[in-house]
This record gives C-alpha cells, sequence and structure tokens, in this order.
C-alpha cells in the first residue's frame, strides 16, 4: 500500500526523472524564486539600462581582464611554491586573496569611492549609514583573513609535527635506490 502511495507522488521516479532528490528540486525551485525576487526589485527602480549595463561591463570586465590576471598570478604562485617544495600551501594564500578579491569586485564602487566620491553620498542618502568606511573596513577583513590563514597554517604545521608525520621532503632523501 505504502509503495503504491510513493508512487502516485512521483518520488520513486523522481531521481531518474530529475537526477537528484526532492530536497534538492525544493531548495533550487527556493534559489530560483529568491533570485526572480532580487531581480524584480533591482529592474523595478527605473534604472534598469544602468543595471543591465553595469552585467554586461562586470562580465567582459571579468572574463577578458580578471580572468586572464588572477590565472596567471596563481600560476606565479604555484611556481614559486614548486620551487621552494610548499606547493601544498598554497591554499593558504590562495583562499584569502580569493575572498578578498571577491569583497573588492562587489563593493569596488564604494570601496575606491570612500574618500568622499558619489558612490559613498549616494549609499549614506539611501541606507542612512555611513559610506565614508568602506576602504578601512575592506583592508581590516582583509588583514583577518591573511591571520586566519596564518593562524590555520601554524596549526596544521604544529599538528603535523607532533604527529610526528615526516615531512614529504625528508621522506625523498631517505629513499633508498633501487638495486642497492
Amino acid at each position: 500500500m505504502r509503495r503504491r502511495v510513493v508512487r502516485a507522488f512521483g518520488a520513486v521516479r523522481l531521481p531518474r526523472r530529475y537526477g537528484e532528490g526532492p530536497l534538492h528540486l525544493l531548495l533550487m525551485l527556493a534559489s530560483f524564486a529568491l533570485t526572480g525576487y532580487a531581480g524584480v526589485r533591482l529592474l523595478a527602480g527605473g534604472q534598469w539600462p544602468l543595471v543591465l549595463a553595469w552585467f554586461a561591463g562586470a562580465a567582459l570586465l571579468h572574463d577578458l581582464v580578471l580572468l586572464p590576471l588572477y590565472a596567471l598570478a596563481d600560476r606565479a604562485l604555484v611556481r614559486a611554491a614548486a620551487a621552494t617544495g610548499r606547493r601544498a600551501r598554497t591554499a593558504y594564500v590562495r583562499v584569502p586573496a580569493a575572498l578578498s578579491g571577491l569583497l573588492l569586485l562587489v563593493w569596488f564602487p564604494l570601496i575606491a569611492g570612500s574618500a568622499g566620491g558619489a558612490s559613498a553620498a549616494h549609499y549614506e542618502a539611501t541606507t542612512r549609514l555611513p559610506g565614508g568606511v568602506f576602504l578601512t573596513r575592506w583592508l581590516l577583513v582583509t588583514a583577518g583573513l591573511c591571520a586566519l590563514s596564518a593562524l590555520w597554517l601554524l596549526g596544521r604545521t604544529v599538528q603535523l609535527r607532533m604527529c610526528g608525520t615526516p615531512r614529504r621532503r625528508s621522506e625523498t632523501k631517505q629513499r633508498v635506490a633501487p638495486g642497492a
């Protein structure tokens, strides 16, 4: 009886048709609804041409300028870390740099205009919150992310040393040559 009820609602066939479970489908529908609501609210202000131009410009700026730049920076980081034998530590630089870059990209007009620009004045008039503090706060968040990453690296290094796990470099030095 229970199988018939479950099949009647299509829960058994849902993973075959959709590819995931019902909870995933519910979360996807909720995210689409939230995105639609945000889009309607964003475009309802009468400034939709500016919003569309901003999205197109941001996509072009990201794909044509920023992506090649941070791909080159990441490649240089990996090469420098590989030359010193510490390639596994690149994540401790990548994560805070990526998060700080994302914050800079999202809040750039207010960070750049924090010296009293028009963006800060518009932000203050719209939200009634101070707009001239974004540069300082972004720098503090970036410093906090880097400090947290450094503490995490220190903790991992101490943990590995206390557990007696040999470092990779010393393991390769202790190998016996084949045939010896």
